[in-house]
């Protein structure tokens, strides 16, 4: 699936330019161990070795891979994102389109897109490039959306990932199709739930409910949970592995 009106190159790449938000640095904790279980999955297939992840946003999974023995560089077009994720972090990150970026061909055991196919109007083409980016033997890793989940069929238009800077929804059969077609061979293939705090979940329920999320926050500060870490499973985000 895909948006009957393709946003411009010119104008994805103003909004992803000026993209900034602090929603997930707040929320460090929880993104970090999604990184790690991210990254654990991973070396079941390759490194640790050279990983350049494609759309970093501000880094946590690169920081977790270097815990773990990766180098690491990343790409990322936002300018908040990546410059916070140079001076905080201090990361190679390059504020860089993917498809511009002056990066060595061959030159990484796994290529990380995080968030990234389903914002591409040129999704086939960022696979070609990743896939020349790979060195032999290393594997490209894709986190996003399950258009094909029941959540996503059970809430149509109203899913939580239907936004306006998603211009293609993938399934699990179409996501394999397309990586096939640019020679890809997929390895592994599995749900990805976010972890983020309580409150987090629960304040993101307010475009449902506003009346009910404001009392269900107030219930978890009460409760004393609104802090805790929370990773529901809704089985429609999906990690993809697959190698050339």
């Amino acid at each position: 699936m895909q948006l009957d009106r393709f946003p411009t190159d010119a104008e994805l790449a103003r909004e992803y330019a000026s993209a900034a938000s602090n929603d997930y640095v707040d929320e460090e904790p929880g993104q970090r161990a999604a990184a790690r279980r991210a990254l654990e999955r991973i070396e079941r297939y390759a490194g640790p070795g050279r990983l350049l992840d494609l759309g970093c946003w501000v880094g946590f999974l690169m920081a977790e891979a270097e815990r773990r023995g990766w180098t690491t560089v990343g790409v990322e077009p936002s300018e908040f994102a990546s410059e916070r994720a140079r001076t905080v972090l201090g990361l190679d990150v390059r504020t860089a389109d993917l498809f511009d970026a002056e990066l060595p061909e061959r030159g990484f055991d796994a290529v990380v897109m995080g968030d990234v196919l389903e914002h591409l109007t040129r999704a086939g083409e960022a696979l070609d490039r990743a896939g020349r980016l790979l060195a032999p033997g290393g594997v490209l890793v894709l986190l996003l959306p399950d258009a094909g989940s029941r959540v996503a069929r059970l809430l149509g238009r109203r899913w939580w990932s239907v936004i306006p800077t998603h211009v293609h929804y993938f399934t699990r059969a179409s996501a394999r199709a397309m990586l096939e077609r640019h020679g890809y061979r997929t390895r592994f293939v599995a749900t990805d739930p976010k972890d983020f705090t309580v409150r987090y979940y629960l304040e993101k329920g307010s475009g449902y409910s506003p009346r009910l999320s404001r009392a269900l926050v107030r219930a978890a500060q009460a409760a004393g949970v609104s802090d805790r870490l929370w990773a529901p499973d809704f089985r429609d985000r999906m990690i993809v592995i697959a190698s050339r």
